[in-house]
């Protein structure tokens, strides 16, 4: 017998025994879809974190850590070691070289979220996820003194809408016992969902943090009204940070070595790609051994191959010694083995990365809008043929061992099964 239709006759074996098939190739395909799925999750979450902020050259802070400045003037997380003077801040930013500059002043909170003082070139500047721009979902940047902009998890959480009047409180806590409820501010703006801290903070202006800690907290002294205090000279003495942008990406080097080593007060520049990259090193560890779970999976799926497989062979020893009759040789038996492991995963494979990529285009607008993760693909690529490819060929290396015990059955049967 010079030709032998083996994979026809393998699939043709596996249909003859559909159900334990069937059973094998759904577990194949639903380990392929858990390690496929947290792959892609697991890649989109690293890239969505690390575009958390983009197209900003410098974050600029009181001398501390790089990762703990990056958490407080970024994330929103945690406080500053110091803050920067006013003076000092405009030196940098008439800096040569710098194109904006955007001031950020942290220390007080609204239920719980982060107030943060700027102005409207926050807006402007900030950019994330590729440099994508921050969006309004309704009303627009500030206007009047106690004017606020809140982002998108603010306005569902609490559910607030345009026109709303809040209370700013001193701290960061939840539960604050000093408020600032002189002079309310009411939301003239709600910011589109972007996934960073953008939609968990509450903006207002530098100067209406200047005009809150000079009114002080409730009973504090002589209130003084909203036109009293829109007619002062409300520029801050200090702010906690600040995000640079340059005219040339290439000077980043050179004004952070300047910026770090400024006499007049300790500063510190930081590189945000750099920081995130040392940041996603520390609390990456989750995602790795999720992956390596997933990995694991897959391993099982490939393990119930090879059981079904070896459980079916005395089973199939009058099979095979009919083969035998018809003109088979051992070895076509040892073939027949491996490629009906090879087709099971195949199958298995096939149909799970189409169960993923099905889920994640059903998907991925959610994980983007409330979670912030970017998926950046949505149809299957080299990587998941390779990924095929690898399953598939694992699996036939695993039906060595059933094929091996068949094959040796077969020497020893010959043509008629012994009993």
């Amino acid at each position: 017998m010079t030709r032998f239709p083996i994979i026809s006759l393998a699939w043709r074996s596996i249909a003859n025994r559909r159900g334990t098939a069937l059973l094998t190739i759904l577990t194949v395909a639903i380990a392929m879809t858990l390690f496929l799925g947290v792959e892609k999750v697991r890649h989109g979450a690293r890239a969505s974190f690390e575009n958390t902020i983009s197209g900003t050259d410098l974050i600029v802070g009181a001398r501390s850590s790089p990762v703990n400045l990056l958490l407080y003037a970024i994330f929103h997380i945690g406080d500053a070691t110091n803050n920067i003077t006013w003076e000092t801040y405009q030196q940098v930013a008439n800096a040569p070289g710098v194109a904006w500059t955007v001031p950020i002043s942290l220390g007080d909170s609204h239920a719980g979220f982060r107030v943060v003082g700027t102005d409207n070139r926050y807006f402007e500047h900030y950019r994330y996820a590729g440099r994508r721009h921050l969006q309004f979902a309704a009303g627009g940047p500030l206007d009047d003194l106690f004017d606020t902009v809140v982002g998108a998890s603010v306005a569902r959480e609490l559910g607030y809408s345009l026109g709303e009047e809040i209370i700013v409180a001193h701290g960061t806590g939840r539960v604050s016992f000093v408020e600032h409820d002189n002079n309310p501010f009411t939301i003239v703006g709600i910011l589109e969902p972007t996934g960073t801290p953008v939609d968990r903070s509450v903006f207002v202006s530098l100067e209406a943090i200047e005009a809150i800690h000079l009114e002080g907290p409730t009973g504090a002294g002589t209130s003084l009204s909203m036109d009293e205090l829109r007619a002062m000279d409300l520029t801050p003495d200090q702010i906690t940070a600040f995000l640079v942008g340059l005219e040339t990406p290439v000077a980043a080097l050179r004004l952070q070595r300047q910026i770090n080593t400024y006499r007049v007060e300790p500063l510190q520049a930081i590189i945000p790609g750099v920081a995130l990259s040392q940041l996603w090193s520390v609390v990456g560890v989750a995602e790795r051994t999720l992956a390596a779970v997933a990995a694991f999976v897959v391993l099982m799926g490939l393990i119930c191959i090879l059981t079904a497989v070896l459980t079916s062979l005395n089973e199939r020893r009058r099979e095979m010694a009919i083969l035998r009759a018809l003109g088979a040789r051992p070895r076509h038996v040892f073939v027949l083995l491996v490629s009906e492991s090879a087709l099971l995963a195949l199958a298995g494979a096939i149909i799970g990365t189409g169960l993923t990529y099905g889920a994640l285009s059903l998907g991925a607008p959610v994980l983007e809008q409330r979670y912030g993760v970017h998926l950046s693909g949505t149809l299957p690529g080299l990587y998941d043929l390779a990924l095929i490819g690898v399953v598939t060929g694992a699996s036939a290396i695993l039906g060595f061992i059933p094929a091996w015990t068949a094959f040796r059955n077969s020497l020893a049967d010959g043509m008629t099964i012994r009993t």
